[in-house]
């Protein structure tokens, strides 16, 4: 009671759990882990846990986070590609992948850390690689190539695309990039081949990394997502929702538009606006 816990916000308990476990307030590593073990066992019971993300001056760094959200730190993101990307393992103990041939597939293979990939990163990354002078012609290029990465054949895409910046305006440099056709699974084998083992979605219309190792799907959903030819398909549909039971398994959150809720750019940008913000805020990320 005398420390406020139950009046905080949920962001400044989560402060306070995290301060907890810090080095700053406990400089002693074998004390930080049987600290953040006292406060799992309680924290268990609601879905979270503090877990390891990092290592800041010598000492392990722990992050609150749900205990849905993927145990791993991404290493590479394959992204702004609609061609599947030729890739090999150049060095199969470190996990270093290539991509060979004439390709316009981007590698994001910067270190991922708890605030997990903002528009600023992404356009720090893009400006040091392509050696660029300044950061307009950084966030120009860029917000550029990865629209230039939508199906053409998808007008409901590169709406929700160009409306989320519009939405948030300059703030974006903050928030969460919008990473578009980024690839999820790869296998040199077609799926004719793998069989019933062969993995469902190559491909995300949109993925978010967000703080604290949440991750976020993002699909518009045209007519191919559930018919053939032109007709319903049961078997289509039914493909696409045990993907997504597989992704939310592995601690993804997906959320799907149809493409019909994306077509009036009036309508679409108040529909997307409270989603946007319904979810920022749900992952505690501060709005303008």
């Amino acid at each position: 009671m005398r420390l406020g816990a139950f009046e905080a916000s949920d962001r400044r308990f989560v402060l306070f759990l995290e301060g907890l476990a810090s080095a700053d307030v406990v400089p002693d590593e074998p004390v930080q882990r049987r600290t953040v073990a006292v406060v799992n066992r309680h924290l268990h019971d609601i879905g979270a846990e503090l877990r390891e993300t990092g290592i800041r001056g010598g000492y392990p760094v722990f992050t609150l986070v749900s205990t849905r959200t993927p145990a791993g730190r991404p290493k590479n993101v394959i992204f702004a590609s609609r061609t599947k990307p030729d890739i090999r393992i150049v060095d199969a103990l470190n996990n270093d992948i290539q991509i060979v041939g004439e390709t316009d597939a981007l590698v994001y293979d910067r270190p991922i850390g708890t605030d997990g990939i903002r528009w600023r990163d992404l356009q720090l990354w893009w400006k040091e690689t392509r050696n660029l002078d300044g950061d307009v012609e950084a966030k120009t290029t860029l917000y550029r190539k990865l629209l230039s990465s939508l199906p053409e054949n998808s007008p409901p895409q590169t709406l929700l695309y160009s409306l989320y910046h519009e939405i948030f305006g300059p703030a974006v440099y903050d928030l969460p990039a919008l990473l578009p056709e980024v690839w999820l699974h790869w296998d040199p084998q077609t799926v004719r081949m793998r069989g019933a083992d062969a993995l469902l979605r190559f491909r995300m219309d949109f993925l978010m990394l967000l703080p604290r190792g949440i991750r976020v799907v993002l699909e518009v959903d045209g007519v191919r997502h559930y018919s053939q030819d032109g007709r319903p398909h049961p078997p289509t549909y039914a493909e696409n929702m045990r993907a997504d039971r597989e992704l939310k398994l592995t601690g993804y959150e997906v959320f799907r538009f149809g493409a019909a809720e994306l077509k009036d750019r009036t309508q679409s940008r108040a529909l997307l606006q409270e989603f946007f913000v319904s979810l920022l805020r749900s992952s505690h990320i501060d709005l303008p």
